[in-house]
């Protein structure tokens, strides 16, 4: 009796530490993830395309838009190379379709957090938000009904 109570002891221990590693190694692949997407994130990027609400920016006025962004999440937002508001972000890369929160700590917005979603590639980036106190936007759309903000970006070239 001694002896099927230990069995079930260790294969309980076993059982525990292995789950263990395996939310370890998850943990660890997010984490890569993350670092991984910051690193591409960062840089100087410039506005080519901007919806709000369904109403799209003349792209003269879009392409006056910059925003630098730091391996570490901060960011900050720029006009004609003036900062209008300046914050950080948190990304998760392992959602589909990958998530990013803003949490603006100066400008429009300040204190509040904007949900939203990305799609980043080498030199192009994606991003749909909704305002603060809105939900998460499911799919890349900004119209009258959603009321989201739909931006795509291009990296400034570095000189």
């Amino acid at each position: 009796m001694k002896r099927a109570h230990f069995g079930f002891l260790f294969v309980g221990i076993f059982l525990l530490l292995t789950s263990m590693t395996t939310i370890a190694s998850a943990d660890d692949a997010k984490e890569a993830a993350i670092k991984k997407d910051h690193k591409l994130i960062e840089g100087t990027w410039r506005i080519k395309t901007l919806e709000v609400n369904g109403n799209k920016s003349k792209d003269e006025d879009a392409r006056k838009i910059t925003v630098v962004n730091a391996a570490d999440g901060t960011w900050s937002l720029r006009s004609e190379g003036n900062e209008i508001a300046k914050g950080t972000s948190t990304i998760d890369p392992t959602q589909k379709p990958k998530t990013i929160d803003f949490m603006p700590t100066s400008g429009q917005d300040q204190g509040q957090t904007l949900l939203g979603i990305y799609e980043l590639k080498k030199n192009t980036r994606k991003l749909c938000f909704a305002a603060a106190g809105q939900s998460r936007p499911t799919e890349f759309s900004s119209t009258a009904e959603n009321q989201h903000i739909l931006v795509t970006f291009e990296r400034e070239k570095s000189e």
